[in-house]
């Protein structure tokens, strides 16, 4: 396939000159383009993939089972062709339009690393887990406090007004519990525990002081309020069907939320089908002066030109577009005065996990499809380190009972029926959202000699896991095991599943925040310290990984950074 020619197809620098551009138009990118928008900044989000509209371009949302051709499973070819994407979470034939095809997007594994991606207007947020737990000031003191990590120049009493921001606007689901390991927020009535559930919740209550079997924080519409009726979204109907596209609009996304919110002020502009080449420096100015883009249908290149400039393109991607936006001034990329972009790669450990039988309780059920689950909130290495490796780790949890355990033996017709209508035991499941280490030697880089369809460098992943990751699994299996066992489950099963990292979908660094400009590549307000009208507030942005979700803390980050950008524009500052 031909790569494109470098000439600069502008039609006039001034009808391609906005207040402001974002790279990526996902759960980060949505949120600057919202607040951007919402101050009068004209503002052009450019994204890589296909257009989606809300509802409409939803094929699957209302699909019966029986209407895929495939009963919702992939084909063989389609998985011998395909080994990387097939593996995610939530891919089937129902959400196979909102994934990218491995041969489309290739890059290069130095060590395993499943890149998952989602390339269309809204990214992975039409497929994201949704989970919001606030991260607490724990997290992000203890890379400092423990020594595996660099200080964070910003704290949870600063970002907690930004959260609160953010809940209030998407609608987050959840309870008030008083834990300093995973703080409260602005919440909407949570989904309720089934018995099961309940019933581990009371076990561990009366065995561990220091653990709290909680709901978690969803970023589900349980109760709507006017906000989010003003948005066109409605309450979440628990078909648990998210990751199709909601036309209700019950869970957060760009695409259902923020986006649309942004095109009401009449100051958007959303440029699909652009792959970002480079961001532009401008050695004169001493700034960025805009954005390089390919167009993946024609190939052609256009310049469009920005007073500042907000990189949401994914943690990887991020680092991808900074490492290939070179000049004289940035030899070795955008801002990388110190050689430490796209270093110190991390992300969350989901390898553990321990499944068990319940007894009991068969005289009850539950309601709808709950798309929730409740958490642990962590309880290692809070105030102290407790054990012999650091961070922490996150327990997700559920129980749930298996359909169709009927006796069918010799009966046909509404017997049959009803039988397989008949549910099975109890059974429960803890799985570990963990901690890593950022380390120097997990990074990215750009290839030499090896370039995509247009023309860019393919990206290099070196990220592995450690003796720390292995002590922490290893901790989480012991604990989770026991703690089914005293809440009387039978057949407790420990599971490793020896993934390669990235399955987790929660890349984080590369281009970190701190204190220090030999140490970080950004500022306490997303600012990249030697290119201060660049702003990175997605997961590369990220100092350490924290055990708690991180699409929160992007989305607070992201509207902090925004409303600064605003006040330091005003101000002739950038």
């Amino acid at each position: 396939m031909p790569t494109p020619s470098f000439h600069i197809a502008t039609k006039g620098i001034a009808q391609n000159t906005f207040d402001a551009i974002v790279i990526g138009s996902g759960i980060s990118g949505g949120w600057a383009a919202k607040e951007l928008c919402e101050q009068g900044l004209k503002t052009l989000v450019l994204e890589r993939g296909r257009p989606v509209e809300h509802v409409k371009d939803y094929p699957t949302a209302t699909k019966a089972p029986w209407e895929f051709k495939h009963r919702g499973q992939m084909t063989k070819t389609f998985l011998q062709e395909n080994p990387l994407i097939s593996k995610a979470a939530g891919f089937g034939e129902d959400t196979a339009h909102f994934f990218i095809r491995d041969k489309d997007h290739p890059y290069i594994q130095e060590k395993p690393f499943d890149w998952i991606r989602g390339y269309q207007v809204g990214g992975k947020s039409l497929t994201w887990g949704r989970a919001c737990q606030r991260w607490s000031e724990y997290e992000f003191t203890a890379p400092e406090r423990y020594g595996y990590g660099i200080g964070w120049p910003v704290d949870y009493k600063t970002i907690a007004p930004w959260y609160s921001h953010v809940e209030q606007f998407i609608g987050v689901c959840g309870t008030r519990d008083g834990i300093a390991a995973m703080p409260d927020g602005d919440f909407l009535p949570p989904f309720e525990l089934n018995c099961a559930e309940a019933a581990i919740q009371q076990t561990i209550q009366t065995h561990y002081k220091d653990r709290h079997l909680v709901h978690a924080r969803w970023a589900h519409l349980t109760e709507p309020k006017d906000i989010h009726f003003q948005q066109g979204r409605v309450k979440c109907q628990a078909r648990n069907l998210c990751m199709r596209g909601c036309p209700f609009g019950g869970y957060f996304s760009s695409v259902s939320s923020t986006l649309p919110w942004a095109q009401k002020t009449g100051h958007l502009t959303v440029r699909p089908f652009s792959v970002v080449h480079s961001i532009i420096y401008d050695e004169q100015q001493g700034k960025a002066t805009g954005v390089r883009v390919i167009d993946t249908n024609t190939k052609e290149i256009t310049d469009f030109f920005a007073r500042i400039i907000f990189l949401n393109a994914a943690a990887l991607n991020s680092n991808l577009v900074l490492l290939n936006s070179t000049s004289r001034r940035f030899p070795n990329g955008l801002g990388n005065d110190n050689g430490l972009l796209g270093k110190y790669v991390a992300f969350h450990n989901y390898r553990a996990s321990v499944s068990a039988d319940m007894e009991g309780m068969e005289d009850r059920y539950y309601y709808g499809r709950n798309p929730t689950e409740p958490i642990i909130a962590n309880y290692r290495n809070l105030q102290q380190q407790d054990t012999d490796y650091v961070g922490g780790f996150t327990t997700f949890m559920g129980a749930y009972r298996q359909r169709g355990e009927g006796d069918t033996d010799g009966v046909i017709g509404a017997a049959y029926k009803d039988a397989l209508s008949v549910p099975g035991k109890w059974q429960t499941y803890m799985y570990m959202q963990g901690e890593t280490i950022p380390k120097e030697s997990n990074h990215v880089r750009l290839s030499t000699d090896q370039k995509d369809q247009w023309g860019i460098p393919l990206l290099v992943m070196s990220v592995d896991y450690d003796d720390n990751d292995e002590k922490m699994i290893r901790d989480f299996l012991t604990q989770s095991a026991e703690m089914l066992d005293k809440a009387g489950c039978k057949n407790i099963q420990q599971h490793d599943n020896h993934q390669a990292p990235g399955l987790d979908i929660h890349e984080m660094g590369g281009c970190r925040m701190g204190k220090d400009p030999r140490t970080s590549l950004l500022n306490e307000w997303n600012q990249l310290h030697h290119c201060k009208n660049v702003f990175v507030t997605d997961g590369a942005a990220m100092a350490s990984t924290g055990n708690q979700s991180p699409s929160l803390l992007y989305m607070a980050m992201t509207a902090r950074a925004a409303g600064y950008a605003v006040t330091e524009m005003k101000k002739g500052n950038l």
